[in-house]
């Protein structure tokens, strides 16, 4: 999908404008969380939400660990979102090691508790090394499970997609193709793995357009709290860490607060770049701390809500 002569004035606005002067703050953003591990890491998560919910996201979604491995600490962190906040909860759902009948039970569960968005997803094998096996009695893939979802209540689903394609594809043909079967099982958007680059995401996007898919696709953006954590989930999920940035977080190992501001800054340039092509939804990997997702959306133009 070729930019519109408009979209290519506004980009060349937003180049030529002071650092962030022209962002009105038109846009629409999501947070991720992942359910805690201990007493001190819960009240890290909730005061996490409680400082991003003033800025009234569309949603908020829980992860779903390798497995189902979190699945009761998952439905925790969600029931207390939806019984304590005003912020759309999506629960984050998979098809690892677990029946049809199982899934669907916890779906159901969900759906009585006032959660009406799912994130569905193959999932993460918990044996790496063995890779990912279906269930011999659950859901084979995310097309699957989207269908199963569907027949338990009409929620609204997102997916995953993978702008540098996902490690278990053939190619990034079948990766395209798998994301339409998932929109076509009815799929309302899909969110991206995390990447760096700007073009990474428009290229990206112009591929699914061609493809048939019609649907949401929404940049997922991750603050780099730990370059080297960063290079470690990199290098799971085929996502390519551009040249320029080890030099930026060279030497900050020990200077957390200087890490935040360079993290926060490039972070920001990204969404900038990316609104100027049009983007306006944003999908914040918070890692559980609110404070660097927070700044890049204010620098965005987004504020409390009343």
């Amino acid at each position: 999908m070729s930019p519109t002569l408009d979209q290519m004035r506004e980009a060349q606005r937003a180049l030529e404008a002071p650092m962030f002067a022209q962002v009105p703050g038109d846009i629409e953003v999501s947070f991720e969380f992942f359910p805690p591990k201990s007493e001190k890491m819960a009240e890290t998560l909730w005061d996490s939400v409680q400082t991003l919910a003033p800025l009234g996201p569309r949603f908020v979604s829980v992860t779903y660990g390798a497995g189902g491995s979190t699945r009761e600490r998952t439905h925790e962190a969600v029931r207390r979102i939806v019984g304590e906040t005003a912020m759309p909860v999506a629960a984050h759902l998979t098809c690892v090691d677990a029946t049809r009948e199982e899934v669907n039970a916890v779906a159901q569960e969900y759906w009585d508790e006032g959660v009406r968005h799912i994130v569905a997803l193959r999932g993460d094998p918990s044996d790496h090394d063995r890779g990912y096996r279906p269930h011999p009695d659950g859901y084979a893939n995310a097309a699957e499970l989207i269908t199963g979802l569907k027949e338990v209540a009409p929620f609204d689903i997102s997916v995953a997609a993978y702008p540098e394609m996902h490690p278990d594809s053939s190619d990034r043909q079948a990766d395209l193709d798998n994301l339409k079967r998932k929109f076509d099982a009815g799929a309302t958007r899909a969110i991206t793995q995390f990447f760096f680059e700007p073009e990474c995401f428009f290229d990206f996007r112009d591929k699914a357009a061609a493809a048939g898919i019609e649907g949401e696709i929404v940049p997922g953006i991750m603050p780099v709290m730990s370059f080297a954590a960063v290079q470690k989930m990199s290098g799971l999920c085929g996502t390519a860490i551009p040249h320029w940035m080890e030099g930026l977080f060279e030497g900050l190992d020990e200077k957390p607060e200087a890490r935040q501001l360079v993290s926060a800054t490039i972070a920001a340039e990204l969404c900038r770049r990316l609104y100027a092509g049009g983007v306006r939804q944003f999908h914040f990997y918070t890692l559980n701390r609110a404070e660097l997702s927070y700044a890049i959306c204010h620098m965005l133009g987004v504020r409390a809500k009343a």
